[in-house]
């Protein structure tokens, strides 16, 4: 007789995957297959405007690559009145940046912080300027200029801009305050700290993500802006504008230099912030 051998119930068994079959594979994958084809639709025209900026074309059109060149880069200014329309929408865009922002921040405040009358009222009409079309803001402070008298230019540029920005600036802000512990400023004035002490150095240090993204988004939307820019401008030739008119007649490829030079601009701002960000997080 042949002894029966006991199997041993804590012997390794042996590890066998499981096949995945093709379409539960796609499955699984299906959300990040969406994903890289939406950012691949996103940044397709981004990366045209990169490589045509490199781009020596024959004629006056930029349209078709024909030559790999430095000569956009390098001669940015030899279009006449690029350059200017370029320097006043940075000086617009800057300071309508600068008075949104401002203005922006504190409406915030006084919106989150503090109890009024017509305080929901308020916080519907921030959402008006932009929810409503350009073209209707830009006709109406048209005829909010004219009949003011105010001569259309520099200023009443830097004005419709800033009205327009200032709502974004709200709301940014706003989403920053609404989740900001508040048990911190409380933690700080019991330590003796006064209003002007905890707002400088608890408050204001951990909304500035949030003021700083709002300026940032308040400066592109006034950099871009031809819309109520093309209503309110007079004399005036902002640098979309100045694209507008040239692409009638040529399109230069220090155009993409220019759009080039702003992607890496803003893309130096965003890693510059993150890596700022984990720092003060270790």
């Amino acid at each position: 007789m042949t002894a029966v051998k006991e199997s041993d119930p804590y012997a390794p068994t042996e590890f066998r995957p499981k096949k995945v079959g093709f379409g539960r594979w796609v499955r699984e994958h299906l959300v990040t297959f969406f994903g890289i084809l939406g950012l691949l639709y996103l940044f397709a025209p981004i990366f045209v405007v990169i490589v045509f900026s490199f781009n020596k074309p024959k004629g006056l059109f930029n349209y078709t690559f024909t030559e790999f060149s430095f000569d956009a880069w390098t001669g940015v200014c030899d279009v006449p009145g690029m350059c200017d329309s370029l320097w006043l929408s940075i000086r617009i865009a800057f300071f309508s940046t600068l008075a949104a922002t401002i203005l922006g921040t504190i409406a915030a405040f006084a919106l989150v912080r503090h109890k009024f009358r017509g305080r929901g009222f308020a916080n519907i009409l921030i959402f008006v300027p932009m929810a409503t079309p350009e073209v209707v803001v830009g006709s109406s402070l048209l005829v909010l200029f004219v009949n003011m008298g105010v001569p259309l230019g520099q200023l009443t540029i830097w004005i419709a801009h800033t009205m327009f920005c200032l709502s974004f600036v709200i709301v940014t802000v706003k989403a920053r305050l609404v989740g900001l512990d508040p048990r911190l400023e409380q933690a700080a004035q019991d330590l003796y700290a006064n209003r002007v002490q905890t707002f400088f150095r608890i408050t204001f240090p951990l909304i500035m993500p949030g003021v700083v993204a709002a300026a940032m988004l308040s400066f592109s939307l006034s950099f871009d802006d031809f819309i109520i820019t093309n209503f309110n401008s007079g004399s005036e030739v902002t640098f979309p504008m100045f694209v507008w008119g040239t692409s009638k007649k040529a399109l230069p490829p220090q155009i993409n230099v220019i759009g080039t030079a702003m992607l890496l601009i803003a893309l130096f701002v965003v890693i510059v912030g993150r890596a700022i960000g984990k720092r003060r997080a270790r």
